[in-house]
C-alpha cells in the first residue's frame, strides 16, 4: 500500500514485529498526542504523522523529497510567478462531498488569514491568490519567485465546508481519546486505491522504555517516536525484529531566544556554543545512534555543504570571548558577572525524551565550570510548547522535522523578515 509505505518514511528508527500472522491493523506507539489533526494547524510529530493518512495534499513527496502527483495530476509554471494546477477528478471528501478547486482554494486561503493563526502561514507567505480557474483547475499566483513552493504542497486540503477532520486520505478519524489514543479507518474508495490496512491505532505511551517494553511484549507494532539509544541497540539486535535506521529530515538543537536579556549579543551566543561537547553528547548519551551536525543544512539536502558550519566545542575561546564580554567573577562566588548582573541563563526541554534531559544536565554541568549560573526547567510537552510558543525562554533542546527544504529553516529563523 503505497500511503502507508510513505509513514514508515518518517521515522527516523521504524522496528517492526517480523514473526507475527498477517493482520489488517496497525498500532503505532507515539510519544505525545496529537495537539489538532487539521493540517492547516499542526506543529507537532504525531499530528503530521496522522495527518499525513487522513488528508491528501496537491503533492506528495516520495523518499528522495521530490514532488510526485496526489490531489494535483499535473502542474505548469507559466511565468516565474504563476503556476496553474490541474486537479484529479471523482475524488470524495470523507464525508461524500466532491472535491474541488474550491476546496484548495479554501484551505489556503485560510491559511494566508492572519487572524487564522496557521503555523505554517510564513511558507507560503510569498503566495499572492489562489484562484478557482476550473472546477478542477487552480492556478497560484505569486508575489515573487519562491523555489520551494513545490516542496510546501503537501500540505493537506481540507473541505470548504468547514468540518474539521474531514480530509480526503487513505484513513479517516473513527476514534479520538485524547491523551491515549487516535485510530483510523481505512476508506476503501481512496483515489489511489485500497489500504491493505484496515485500522491504524497512534496510542500514546510517553515514556521511550515504556514503549519498547510495549513494542517487546507485542502490545505495540510500531515504534514511530524517540527511544533511548540502549532500546533501540537491543531491539536491533534482537532476530524476532526488523530494524531499519535511515536519514531522517531533522535537525536536534538548541534555539536561542535572542530577544531574552544577555542573549542579544551574538558574542554571548557563540561562547555558550562552544561549550556544547558535541562528542560527548553523541557518544555517552546518544551512544552513536545521531550523527553530528555541522550545521543546520541536513547531510541528506542537495544544499548540504561542508563548507557550512557551526562554533565548535572550545571552552578556552569560550572563556576568552566571555572575558571579552565583559563577564568576570567579580565577587569571587563563582559565577560570572556584568555591571552588577549575574550570568543566569536557563536551560530547557520536554520530559518525555530523556536523552534531551540528559544532554540539558551535561550542559548544565559545563556552564557552571565556566562560571554561568543554568537553570533547568523541563516539564511535559503540552506546557513545554506553549512556553516555546510565547517566546518564554532563554535557550531550549528540541528537533524540527519536516525539512523538506533548507529555506523551511533557514529562511525561517536567519533572516531578517523571517
Amino acid at each position: 500500500m503505497r500511503r502507508f509505505a510513505r509513514l514508515s518514511l518518517l521515522m527516523g528508527l521504524v522496528t517492526c514485529s517480523c514473526q507475527a500472522p498477517p493482520r489488517d491493523f496497525v498500532r503505532i506507539g507515539a510519544d505525545v498526542d496529537a495537539g489538532t489533526i487539521d493540517p492547516r494547524r499542526m506543529r507537532d510529530t504525531t499530528a503530521y504523522r496522522v495527518v499525513d493518512l487522513l488528508y491528501d495534499g496537491l503533492v506528495r513527496l516520495d523518499a528522495s523529497g521530490s514532488p510526485v502527483p496526489a490531489l494535483a495530476t499535473r502542474w505548469e509554471q507559466l511565468d516565474d510567478v504563476t503556476w496553474k494546477f490541474e486537479l484529479r477528478e471523482e475524488v470524495q471528501f470523507h464525508d461524500g462531498a466532491p472535491f474541488t478547486a474550491e476546496d484548495v482554494v479554501h484551505t489556503f486561503e485560510s491559511v494566508l488569514d492572519p487572524s487564522f493563526g496557521a503555523p505554517l502561514r510564513s511558507l507560503f507567505a510569498p503566495i499572492e491568490r489562489v484562484e478557482a480557474t476550473g472546477e478542477h483547475e487552480v492556478t497560484f499566483k505569486l508575489r515573487q519567485a519562491y523555489a520551494p513552493l513545490l516542496s510546501y504542497l503537501d500540505l493537506g486540503i481540507v473541505s470548504r465546508s468547514g468540518v474539521e477532520t474531514i480530509g480526503t486520505g487513505p484513513f479517516e478519524l473513527t476514534r479520538w481519546d485524547r491523551g491515549t489514543k487516535i485510530v483510523l479507518g481505512a476508506r476503501p474508495t481512496h483515489w489511489s486505491g485500497a489500504p491493505r490496512i484496515q485500522k491504524v491505532e497512534f496510542l500514546v505511551v510517553p515514556d521511550n522504555t515504556a514503549r519498547a517494553q510495549a513494542f517487546e511484549a507485542g502490545d505495540i507494532d510500531v515504534i514511530q517516536s524517540p527511544l533511548s539509544p540502549r532500546d533501540a541497540i537491543r531491539l536491533a539486535q534482537d532476530d524476532r525484529f526488523q530494524s531499519h535506521i535511515i536519514d531522517g529530515l531533522a535537525i536536534t538543537y538548541l534555539n536561542f531566544n535572542t530577544l531574552r536579556g544577555p542573549l542579544e549579543d551574538p558574542r554571548l551566543r557563540r561562547a555558550l556554543a562552544m561549550l556544547v561537547d558535541q562528542e560527548v553528547i553523541l557518544g555517552e548519551i546518544y551512544e552513536g545512534s545521531e550523527r553530528a551536525a555541522r550545521s543546520v543544512l541536513l547531510p541528506s539536502s542537495w544544499a548540504f555543504s561542508n563548507e557550512a558550519y557551526q562554533p565548535v566545542f572550545d571552552p578556552d575561546a569560550a572563556d576568552a570571548l566571555l572575558d571579552e564580554i565583559g563577564y568576570t567573577d567579580t565577587d569571587g562566588d563563582g559565577v560570572r558577572d556584568k555591571e552588577g548582573a549575574a550570568l543566569v541563563i536557563e536551560l530547557g526541554t520536554h520530559s518525555e525524551d530523556t536523552n534531551r534531559v540528559q544532554t540539558l544536565e551535561l550542559m548544565q554541568n559545563a556552564f557552571s565550570r565556566h562560571g554561568i549560573e543554568a537553570k533547568l526547567r523541563v516539564s511535559d510537552w503540552p506546557s513545554f510548547s506553549l512556553r516555546r510558543d510565547a517566546s518564554e525562554f532563554d535557550v531550549i533542546l528540541l528537533g524540527w522535522t519536516q525539512l523538506v527544504d533548507p529555506d523551511r529553516l533557514l529562511y525561517e529563523q536567519l533572516h531578517s523578515t523571517g
